[in-house]
């Protein structure tokens, strides 16, 4: 079944987005594409990846040699090739399946790069929304933190790194579980809205079989005086003017 009421969002240099009602972005997922750095070299595995914003947004600076996005939502598999198609970029494949389910389907030990926008809220954590669409993306109902992290190091070669963003009262549990399973965190930023006030998102990179050192890179804010600050004008980039029009 298509998804309804579908919307082309523009992402500038000739790049656009399809969205819907269920299956949309925010800043979190354009700081985090922003954040991971992508190479012209790189081969990613986007983890839940709703519409394709994140390879679309690598794919549209030039970054990847390959990109796979995969989620468990069939309504967000159609979307994501949908656009892929329209936009006629081979190197994009979009798997609908499990995340726990991956072997055979992508080759393990292959990727130089993961990202993940999770689901920020653990099964317990608050009030369900009702749909189940916005219930998967928003609990851990269909993947847990751990599989999250257990995949990408699976997935990752030696060197190859992880690169999600979650809510900042997860990150002890966050980089616990990346060292677990052999993912040494190596870079960390948060971000506020404004200054003197709490960070709401951190971002965090780590490596396969790394060493010990992480480093933190200064905090990125949001707003300045009722303003995006230079930073974010930057980070929006080729399509500033969908966003700031």
């Amino acid at each position: 079944m298509e998804p309804q009421l579908i919307k082309r969002e523009p992402l500038g240099k000739g790049f656009f987005v399809n969205v819907s009602a269920n299956h949309t972005f925010g800043t979190d997922a354009v700081l985090l594409s922003n954040f991971a750095a992508a190479k012209k070299k790189d081969k990613l595995v986007d983890l839940g990846t709703g519409c394709g914003i994140i390879p679309l947004l690598m794919l549209r600076d030039g970054a990847l040699q390959k990109a796979v996005g995969v989620d468990i939502s069939h309504e967000a598999a159609v979307l994501a090739e949908r656009t892929r198609r329209e936009l006629n970029i081979e190197r994009f494949e979009i798997i609908e399946g499990d995340l726990k389910n991956l072997k055979g389907r992508v080759e393990f030990g292959s990727s130089t790069l993961v990202t993940c926008n999770p689901p920020y809220k653990a099964p317990n954590g608050g009030i369900k929304n009702p749909s189940i669409t916005a219930a998967v993306a928003r609990h851990e109902i269909a993947c847990t933190l751990r599989d999250i992290i257990e995949v990408s190091s699976k997935l990752l070669q030696t060197s190859g790194r992880l690169c999600m963003c979650h809510r900042p009262e997860r990150l002890s549990e966050l980089m616990r579980l990346m060292s677990e399973y052999g993912l040494e965190p190596k870079r960390l930023r948060l971000v506020c809205q404004r200054q003197n006030e709490e960070p709401w998102l951190v971002l965090v990179e780590a490596k396969k079989s790394a060493h010990i050192g992480l480093r933190i890179a200064p905090t990125l804010y949001i707003e300045e005086n009722g303003h995006l600050t230079e930073e974010m004008i930057k980070i929006y980039g080729a399509y500033k003017e969908a966003y700031l029009k």
